[in-house]
């Protein structure tokens, strides 16, 4: 009988759920609205009635190996407890593995999302192809997660939160943001941050409705938007000093930018390598003669290349590494 797990990507917006095989092949995948608003319950039926669903196809013909989730942070680590998550209000304390175990009868694996996201380019996505074990990812989404892998192993901090680059500040005295800092780089380089700064452009009235997304705020810059194109060199401008941070400290040879803005690179790459080489001197010690070519033995930055199937994969990732490593 061959292998599988169950992977949950637990977003602020949307909740999804697979069957993925040892090859990381998907059987199966569940999309779901996530119910934050009607609190921490809800989310939780929501996810063991998904998971039950999958096995009800799956568990006859295939042994399943356990199931992973990948949850925004910060958590603490390895008991799956949630402290402040600043996308998901009110999940505060939430012992999201026990609660999940108790209800499933099922091992159960908690991981930061970006760290499961990171995992899964490490090892079946840009990791994998460029041929690097270490890795640093930020994700672009409902907010910024960022996570690091070395030698092919999540990287965690003393107490599982590690790598929460999202939430460093990139502008002193800049906007206010979730977590109770000002200026964070999730404040100008997630989906939401282009959002709220695309209501502030004409796009809006040309919409009609003045509905603005990261999506349509892409859409009318590479129409030739001056205004949206000026909100997509911010977010390039912010990733860039983010980076020249992570660069410095970290002296990794592969950063990844992954999540849904990535589908917006063309539009915030120049500005972010610009701006990164102007803040770290390590990277203008060793970047690529191309930044948009992969260069061994150079620093790289890249676009993931799993898309927005890589927080799921990693999630699935888990209870397959663990069963490797005990």
């Amino acid at each position: 009988m061959s292998t599988y797990s169950i992977g949950i990507d637990l977003g602020g917006t949307n909740l999804r759920i697979a069957a993925y095989g040892a090859d990381w092949t998907r059987f199966e995948a569940i999309t779901l609205p996530t119910r934050v608003l009607d609190g921490p319950g809800a989310v939780l039926d929501d996810m063991c009635g998904a998971v039950k669903q999958l096995i009800a196809v799956y568990g006859g013909r295939e042994k399943l190996v356990g199931v992973g989730v990948g949850s925004p942070g910060p958590l603490e680590l390895p008991s799956g407890r949630l402290l402040e998550p600043p996308n998901l209000p009110g999940f505060e304390g939430l012992e999201l593995k026990t609660e999940l175990e108790s209800r499933l009868r099922l091992p159960v694996f908690v991981e930061c999302d970006a760290n499961a996201a990171a995992l899964a380019e490490c090892h079946a996505g840009a990791g994998k192809s460029s041929g690097y074990q270490s890795l640093c990812m930020l994700t672009l989404g409902t907010g910024v997660g960022s996570g690091i892998i070395l030698n092919g192993h999540v990287w965690h901090g003393f107490n599982g939160m590690g790598g929460e680059a999202g939430h460093v500040p990139v502008y002193h005295d800049g906007l206010p943001c979730g977590c109770g800092t000002r200026g964070c780089l999730e404040q100008y380089a997630s989906a939401t941050a282009i959002a709220r700064a695309g209501q502030h452009v004409v796009l809006a009235k040309q919409n009609g409705n003045g509905s603005v997304t990261a999506r349509s705020l892409a859409e009318a810059a590479l129409a030739g938007d001056p205004d949206a194109k000026q909100v997509y060199k911010g977010v390039g401008e912010a990733l860039g000093i983010g980076l020249a941070s992570l660069v410095s400290t970290l002296n990794m040879p592969l950063y990844v930018i992954g999540g849904g803005v990535v589908a917006a690179w063309d539009l915030f790459a120049p500005a972010m390598f610009a701006e990164l080489e102007r803040g770290s001197y390590v990277y203008r010690l060793s970047k690529p003669a191309d930044p948009f070519v992969l260069e061994a033995g150079r620093t790289n930055v890249v676009a993931a290349e799993l898309g927005s199937d890589s927080g799921l994969l990693g999630a699935a990732m888990l209870p397959f590494f663990h069963s490797l490593n005990s």
